[in-house]
């Protein structure tokens, strides 16, 4: 018998961020995925020998359609997926440039509150990304 897989599965996503088009206030992007019918930051696993930052800008714009400013790096997030350590590199990022697009992978965005954001997401662990953001803006 075969010893399941305990490689750590490594990935990188962004707390992607701008100021609201209407007001200036601090806006979050969230993405839902089908797959799984969650509400997350964008993220994703890395490419062999990709470079950390780069692999979470990469995803940014394939999640959201979004070029991003990177910024300060944030927590790195450690749990089990499907049996599987993973682990999560996360960097703040103001979006420049760019629209969001329909695809398989995530089917719609929304840019929310700081608040409003923490009570969407739908794992507990990626809240505290949101206080990081708002540390690293100086904002908390």
């Amino acid at each position: 018998m075969s010893s399941p897989d305990t490689t750590t599965v490594h990935a990188a996503g962004c707390v992607l961020w701008r100021r609201s088009p209407i007001d200036g206030e601090l806006e979050i992007c969230l993405v839902h995925r089908p797959k799984y019918d969650d509400w997350s930051h964008p993220k994703g696993k890395l490419k062999r020998d990709e470079d950390a930052l780069a692999g979470a800008l990469r995803e940014v714009a394939e999640e959201t359609g979004h070029e991003a400013a990177p910024g300060a790096r944030l927590s790195t997030l450690r749990y089990l997926a499907n049996g599987r350590p993973k682990q999560v590199q996360y960097w703040a990022a103001e979006a420049t440039a760019g629209a969001f697009t329909p695809n398989t992978e995530v089917d719609r965005i929304l840019w929310l509150s700081p608040t409003a954001a923490r009570n969407r997401l739908t794992q507990l662990r990626d809240r505290a990304l949101i206080d990081d953001l708002l540390a690293a803006l100086h904002l908390a």
